[in-house]
């Protein structure tokens, strides 16, 4: 039994009055994810002399994360969608205080039975659905990029950003990772950055809730293109829609496949991502998110390669992605900038 099984059961009996012989079981980590530890558990109750069973994910702060995030943000961002057309689980409980499990953390329910890892999309049964998902994504995509932050309750709980700023402002904070987390010098991100400071874009057409981190990989598929939960949502905040239309579109996403996200030509998921949002994706400000998109997923790397330097976070999960994207970010760079 894991140590944080008995301290978890008590956590979650003192928030169920109504239960008893409240356990912690199976509980398990999950490989991946470096801005939160996710675990999958077993948890088990009596309540009106019923025995009673749910299968629930444990989303705890590590000593040190890949990136810093808001996870009252995010544990609200879920609870927006709820019920929508954006599918994502149930939130249950968000405890921001240290003393249960040692760092704050949320719990959610798990969705069962379907499969989030992108390298299993290219062989059977899944290959042969790819278009369909393709459809289901940008589809998805366009449902988050459309709704009222208002209407979802996210206005006073994302800070708040202007049409016109909101470029200036993301740039100038995944800027700032760079400038205290690198290791050693960027030349061809510093080049990408000098370029869209003097290419800032128009302002947004909208200000919506962007994701942050809409990327194949991030969602729960079947076997028949469909999509049954967006996941990790760490990164949310309000802004230009056309931030998560690049980021999805980013090269390091197509997996050496030549699709964006591994599954539709580039300008098939526009379409559908124009079709969905009701807005239009003007190429020269597109093209300037992407180019955004490539330095923050650089500074996203090189942020989890300085925790694991500094030895705040030794997990694997956080060495892995600068020893595998940092190379091929800066390609993506050069490509997106026509000089590759």
């Amino acid at each position: 039994m894991s140590a944080l099984e008995p301290r978890l059961a008590s956590y979650i009996a003192a928030r169920m009055p109504a239960a008893t012989e409240v356990a912690v079981a199976d509980l398990t980590r999950i490989s991946g994810g470096a801005s939160r530890e996710t675990y999958r558990f077993r948890l088990t109750w009596s309540e009106g002399g019923e025995g009673r069973e749910r299968r629930l994910i444990l989303r705890r702060d590590p000593p040190a994360s890949l990136i810093d995030t808001e996870r009252r943000i995010e544990f609200e961002a879920y609870r927006a969608f709820r019920g929508s057309t954006v599918p994502v689980p149930e939130m249950l409980w968000l405890e921001e205080a240290n003393e249960a499990l040692d760092h704050p953390f949320f719990i959610a329910e798990e969705i069962c039975g379907f499969q989030a890892s992108p390298q299993a999309l290219f062989a059977p049964p899944y290959v042969t659905t790819l278009a369909k998902l393709g459809e289901r994504k940008w589809t998805i995509l366009g449902d988050i990029a459309k709704a009222d932050p208002a209407a979802v309750g996210l206005v006073g709980v994302m800070p708040a950003v202007t049409a016109a700023g909101c470029a200036d402002h993301e740039l100038s904070y995944w800027e700032k990772v760079l400038d205290e987390d690198q290791a050693e010098p960027l030349p061809i991100t510093r080049a990408a950055i000098r370029w869209l400071r003097a290419h800032m874009p128009p302002p947004a057409q909208k200000i919506g809730v962007v994701h942050g981190d809409f990327r194949t990989g991030n969602f729960l598929y079947d076997d028949a293109g469909g999509i049954h939960g967006v996941l990790d949502w760490e990164m949310a905040h309000l802004g230009d829609p056309l931030e998560d239309l690049g980021w999805s579109l980013n090269l390091v996403w197509s997996f050496g496949s030549g699709l964006a996200g591994g599954l539709l030509p580039r300008d098939q998921a526009i379409a559908i991502w124009e079709r969905s949002s009701g807005m239009k994706a003007d190429p020269d400000a597109l093209h300037w998110w992407e180019l955004f998109n490539c330095v923050k997923g650089q500074a996203i790397w090189i942020s989890s390669a300085r925790a694991w330097i500094d030895g705040g976070n030794r997990e694997p999960i956080m060495a892995y992605p600068p020893w595998a994207l940092q190379n091929a970010q800066d390609r993506a760079i050069l490509k997106v900038m026509g000089r590759l």
